[in-house]
């Protein structure tokens, strides 16, 4: 991924937004990474696979509270902190 300066995506915008449209564009202000610039259809495409994999997710837990696999909300939080599901 290419990686500007937050002066120069200033400077040099529009070449920018046609630039994005082929791979996206780190922009960095004081050596950090601050943002993204990706097209507009690589957005779309990021968040419909977000909503899929929320989807997936929402029906495994549909899944697994018919079948009985729950857990105490405190002992999850407890095995959530300790990293269990990293």
């Amino acid at each position: 991924m290419e990686v500007i300066t937050a002066n120069e995506a200033r400077v040099k915008f529009g070449d920018l937004l046609i630039r994005s449209q082929r791979s996206p564009i780190q922009i960095t202000r004081s050596g950090k990474p601050m943002s993204v610039l990706i097209s507009a259809e690589n957005y779309t495409l990021m968040e419909e696979m977000k909503m899929r994999y929320l989807k997936e997710k929402l029906t495994q837990a549909k899944e697994d509270v018919a079948n009985g696999r729950v857990a105490d909300g405190q002992t999850f939080f407890n095995d959530l902190l300790n990293g269990k599901y990293d």
